[in-house]
């Protein structure tokens, strides 16, 4: 094996068992869209989760998708209600089935993992898709790793690359990080150095989360990793490349 293709497995590998980044990755607990200008969207932004959910459960009740949705997440992380994920995966597959994508995406991420439902991969597939046709992000990613590994799909590296490319142009940094190990390997697309260098780059600059420091230095290493093998002219090319994926907030890139 290639001393540096060895090297960049082992920063993989190392990646993985540090930051615990699975195939797939289950959207953290929702941030709801909340009225401000409501009295619940009030309620739950000043804290008063209590309050909120009391607000929220009739509206939910009667078909309001964005209630159900709040409504769902609160049960799901415990905020003014007990935690109860047979609860939130309820009001989660009510607003999933009128089209909330924010919805549909953690209804996908609980059959995957069987929280609140039995888990159930070809459910986790339906519910991502529909999502992913949305433009929901996680679920883009999500949908993505299925085909990079052939999970209960078809392997298809083309289809892989559709849809982290379509995460990563929404700024999500895993998907970034992804297609940069794309070009690295050629899967899906041609074998490119200088594309590989500039989402890993892009991935490594974009990760704003607090508690990431690990997996931001270990895309640094895979970048740096990737830079040994390059000319200077193709380095900075890489460099100016991301620069201008950045300020088209990476679209077209």
């Amino acid at each position: 094996m290639h001393k540096l293709l060895k090297y960049l497995f082992l920063v993989c590998v190392c990646l993985f068992a540090v930051s615990g980044h699975a195939m797939v990755q289950s959207p953290a607990i929702i941030e709801p869209a909340v009225d401000p200008l409501s009295e619940a969207g009030r309620a739950y932004i000043e804290g008063d989760y209590i309050k909120a959910a009391k607000l929220y459960r009739p509206m939910a009740e009667k078909g309001d998708a964005e209630a159900q949705l709040i409504l769902g997440s609160m049960h799901d992380a415990g905020l003014g209600v007990p935690q109860d994920f047979k609860e939130a995966a309820k009001w989660y597959r009510m607003a999933s089935e009128q089209g909330n994508a924010k919805a549909q995406s953690k209804l996908g991420s609980m059959y995957d993992i069987g929280l609140g439902v039995p888990q159930d991969h070809k459910e986790r597939i339906k519910w991502w898709r529909l999502a992913a046709e949305q433009g929901e992000a996680f679920a883009q990613l999500n949908l993505g790793a299925i085909y990079d590994h052939g999970k209960d799909v078809p392997q298809d590296f083309k289809e892989a690359v559709k849809w982290y490319r379509l995460a990563a142009e929404q700024g999500n940094v895993f998907a970034q990080e992804k297609l940069g190990w794309k070009y690295i390997l050629g899967n899906g697309v041609p074998q490119d150095d200088v594309l590989a260098h500039m989402w890993l780059n892009i991935a490594a600059g974009n990760d704003f989360t607090p508690g990431r420091k690990v997996a931001i230095e270990q895309r640094i290493q895979q970048r740096d990793a990737i830079a040994r093998r390059m000319t200077a002219g193709q380095i900075a090319k890489a460099r100016e490349l991301a620069r201008k994926c950045i300020a088209m907030k990476f679209k077209g890139c």
